[in-house]
């Protein structure tokens, strides 16, 4: 074993009943989703444990709750003293789970500033996203491209690098429509996806600007483990450039493959994905195939993990 990556899953990752089981067995997971729900005045546990499966859909549930159980897992996996990872990333959401963890975002701030970036990407503009499969970046951006010409005043960027033939699309109803059409007619699996903003776009720019003034408010510190953030896909630890980049997350393109491309650059060749779901897991085996791929979501799957990587680590 090389060095160690640990990383937090984004919106899309929810299901009723997450986390659940380390809120039963691990006591320090229990503190820690007493403490968030204490912070943001209401019981995200119990939504995260019971639904109902409509409630914890809607952004301004899913993305705080998401939060918790991922910070529950990292808390469980620091007190069983799992392996420090070497750097941390997040997806969209899951940077901010990632800033916390590297110590660069105070918990409570990080609570208060995830239910604020829920509430404005509820309200924000209509919009509409795509899931891309089986084309290049390249390929899609030109088709982005067109669709923007052929519609005046429209807009459709690539909004999720997610791997390298799996991306998304995001931006003015019509435009990704016409893009999505596009992406078909070469060949691309084009599925709409179930939301109604068009994420990490430039029609997100207002309430980027707006959530940048609740930033201003916070004391970020210099991260303890270097964080690979959304915006540019290179670490950062200095406090400063940690919430510049942070202020520019939510009409930017989430560059995960390139972050993912440039751990394995840095010598990790291990990845462990904390909290609920196992979809970076996943990109991580299709960027590279030969990555060791971790999961840690529930007791056992806490537990069995360090023991794979102690017995990795052995050999």
């Amino acid at each position: 074993m090389k060095k160690i990556a640990c990383l937090f899953p984004g919106q899309g990752s929810q299901s009723v009943g997450m986390g659940k089981d380390l809120f039963d067995k691990n006591p320090v997971a229990r503190q820690c989703f007493e403490e968030i729900d204490q912070i943001a005045g209401r019981s995200l546990s119990k939504l995260s444990f019971e639904g109902p499966e409509d409630e914890l859909k809607r952004t301004v549930n899913t993305q705080p709750t998401i939060l918790a159980v991922s910070l529950a897992a990292w808390k469980a996996y620091e007190a069983a003293s799992g392996p420090k990872p070497q750097f941390l990333a997040g997806h969209s959401l899951g940077e901010f789970t990632a800033l916390t963890a590297a110590s660069a975002l105070p918990l409570q701030a990080c609570v208060r500033l995830v239910d604020k970036r829920a509430h404005l990407m509820e309200v924000c503009p209509a919009g509409a996203m795509s899931a891309v499969i089986g084309m290049s970046a390249e390929t899609l951006e030109q088709c982005c491209r067109d669709a923007q010409a052929e519609l005046a005043d429209s807009v459709v960027i690539v909004a999720n690098f997610n791997t390298r033939e799996q991306l998304v699309i995001s931006g003015s109803p019509e435009a990704v429509s016409l893009a999505g059409t596009k992406a078909k007619a070469a060949g691309a699996k084009v599925i709409q996806l179930p939301v109604g903003g068009a994420f990490h776009s430039p029609l997100m720019s207002s309430a980027a600007a707006e959530f940048a003034q609740e930033l201003e408010k916070v004391s970020f510190a210099a991260a303890e483990i270097p964080v690979l953030q959304n915006y540019d896909a290179l670490p950062a630890t200095a406090a400063s450039e940690i919430q510049a980049k942070l202020s520019k997350q939510m009409p930017s393109a989430v560059r995960w493959c390139k972050s993912i491309e440039k751990m394995l650059e840095l010598g990790v060749d291990t990845f462990i994905e904390i909290g609920p779901g196992k979809a970076l897991a996943g990109m991580v085996k299709k960027i590279e195939r030969s990555a060791k791929v971790f999961n840690i979501y529930d007791q056992e799957s806490l537990e069995k993990t360090l023991a794979d990587l102690k017995e990795t680590a052995a050999v």
